[in-house]
């Protein structure tokens, strides 16, 4: 019942069924139009994911790094590193949801500031989860939508996370280096044989994604890896995102046969640069995942694709769903005022959108 109510109650499968709904008055969804490689293969990763998080490999790894800490300016290179590096694996849902409350914790224990650690950890975990084809859910659609192959789609995504590396060391170069106290590692232990099986899985999982192998084979082995450490697992999975993916290509299906809607569409992505920015600005109102979708349906730019919708992951708050998590997460783990959060997070949002607008211009011009 729980799982029903979270389920429901998600606000982006809300917004999503009622417009796939009022969608239908107007054509039928044809079958073909719905993309079961995306759907099996997010099935697939969000199962891994919470299998990783029961196994509590991420929190042994932030307390061991905050316990080798003795600086703020390391602090937040560390976590903001462990960010990026687990954003790759995990997603940036995961990671924020992870690592921001274990930050807080030590923050308030320890007097520590909140607001600028909190947002490098969001920024960085979106640009750990854009490199890898698992780590945003739409990445995975644009692979299986364009048969893109592990070479060509890191060749995209690398220099863009090497771009974003050099400016965060450019932030980290103005932090200042207070001292603060040497943490206490948390003792947690972690299941050995467990996490070597899931990171078997995981391998697995990715040659599902470049179609190596049929997608529904690493699915079925992670959905029964989770039925044997623990079923509850399969509880905590983001059925809501599976839904919302759904219901989009229903959707989408039902748009693609109005030759009115049709003509306005292919009028905005008719080049690599119009696809970009209005992957770009798309985002910004619908969120990155269900902007990439429906660009995806009518334009055959995927590098551009690729970059506008990981790049519109930051800006506005619905961005990007890590977006919403980092506030929400926030909200309910710190002790310092919201207000002057969001103001400063949304500055450094807006900042970090603008500069890797340009670059990502770049990189698609080169």
């Amino acid at each position: 019942m729980t799982v029903l109510k979270k389920v429901f109650s998600d606000r982006i499968l809300q917004i999503t069924a009622v417009v796939t709904l009022i969608s239908l008055f107007f054509a039928r969804p044809r079958l073909e139009d719905i993309n079961l490689h995306t759907i099996f293969s997010v099935a697939a990763m969000l199962t891994i994911i919470q299998i990783y998080a029961y196994l509590h490999v991420l929190d042994v790894l932030a307390y061991k790094l905050t316990s080798i800490a003795d600086n703020m300016q390391k602090l937040n290179i560390l976590f903001t590193l462990l960010a990026i590096i687990s954003g790759m694996f995990l997603g940036n849902d995961i990671t924020a949801l992870t690592l921001i409350p274990l930050y807080l914790n030590i923050a308030k224990r320890c007097d520590l500031p909140q607001i600028l650690p909190v947002t490098l950890i969001g920024m960085g975990a979106n640009i750990g989860a854009a490199f890898t084809p698992w780590g945003n859910p739409h990445n995975i659609f644009l692979v299986s939508k364009y048969s893109v192959n592990a070479l060509e789609f890191f060749s995209w995504s690398l220099p863009l996370l090497l771009s974003a590396l050099v400016i965060a060391f450019i932030i980290f170069h103005f932090i200042p280096r207070t001292k603060i106290p040497v943490q206490d590692i948390k003792q947690i232990d972690i299941s050995v044989r467990p996490t070597v099986v899931t990171t078997a899985v995981f391998a697995l999982f990715f040659l599902g994604v470049f179609k190596v192998i049929n997608v529904v084979i690493p699915m079925v082995v992670a959905i029964i890896l989770a039925l044997l450490i623990n079923p509850k697992i399969l509880l905590k999975v983001d059925y809501a995102l599976l839904l919302t993916f759904t219901c989009f290509f229903i959707f989408i299906s039902d748009i693609q046969q109005i030759p009115i809607v049709v003509s306005l569409i292919h009028a905005t992505v008719n080049s690599e640069t119009s696809t970009y920015f209005t992957s770009i600005l798309s985002s910004q109102v619908i969120s990155n995942v269900p902007a990439t979708i429906l660009v995806g349906k009518f334009t055959t730019h995927a590098k551009a694709l690729f970059l506008g919708s990981n790049i519109g992951g930051f800006g506005s708050p619905i961005g990007s769903m890590a977006n919403m998590l980092v506030l929400k997460t926030f909200t309910q783990n710190a002790s310092v005022s919201r207000s002057e959060f969001f103001k400063k997070w949304i500055v450094m949002q807006f900042a970090g959108l603008l500069i890797l607008t340009l670059i990502g211009w770049i990189l698609l011009l080169v």
